[in-house]
């Protein structure tokens, strides 16, 4: 679907639009990254996935596709919050703007209120859509510093676009679920003697470790 639409981000190279995200190459992937404006720190889980951007990037740089991230969370908080986390993937902000809301990854107060969130191509079904959030959602938006509500008005997905004589084109996007195979812990747990192995919410950001 073409994208005729005029997106502003803000990045570590200053301003940028859409087209500037693709850094000159012809293909871009968006990771849709759980960091909202009034987050303290990125999502844990969001968090686990982009462990394993920086690996990979270079590689799929030189194959004319560019990676990035984007977040509704001002640029200052991003920047702070991968200097904490080690990581150099290109991270855009959003603030502000409607990238977010437009690619089904974020929500009013006005839709959470009246029950008309649509996420993962349909309405309600989700956890972070009960009324009565589940307790990892509690854990996890207080590890960002804010409430179940604000947090869950933000969720992961990955959008993927293409530059074609200078216009832009939506391709493809997928959330929730859909994302897993971004996991690279996954991967491999998945061919460990005992699988996943899961009782709960084991992940942590890995600065986190230690301190448990």
């Amino acid at each position: 679907m073409r994208v005729d639409k005029t997106y502003r981000f803000e990045t570590d190279e200053g301003s940028a639009t859409l087209p500037d995200l693709f850094r000159g190459r012809s293909q871009l992937l968006v990771y849709h990254f759980m960091f909202g404006p009034d987050y303290k720190a990125g999502c844990p889980s969001c968090s686990a996935i982009a462990d394993g951007f920086d690996g990979f990037a270079v590689h799929l740089a030189n194959h004319d596709v560019t990676l990035t991230a984007v977040s509704r969370a001002p640029l200052a908080k991003l920047q702070a919050y991968k200097r904490r986390m080690g990581w150099k993937f290109p991270w855009a902000s959003s603030h502000g703007g409607d990238f977010n809301f437009d690619f089904n990854v974020s929500f009013s107060e006005e839709q959470q209120r009246q029950g008309a969130i649509e996420y993962n191509y349909r309405r309600g079904g989700h956890a972070m859509d009960e009324t009565t959030a589940p307790p990892p959602v509690v854990e996890f938006a207080a590890t960002c510093g804010t409430d179940a509500a604000t947090y869950t008005r933000d969720r992961p997905g990955m959008s993927t676009f293409v530059l074609e004589d200078g216009v832009v084109y939506h391709n493809y996007s997928t959330y929730a679920r859909g994302l897993d195979g971004l996991w690279g812990m996954y991967q491999w747990l998945d061919r460990a003697p005992k699988g996943r192995n899961e009782t709960g919410v084991w992940w942590r950001r890995h600065d986190e470790y230690k301190k448990a």
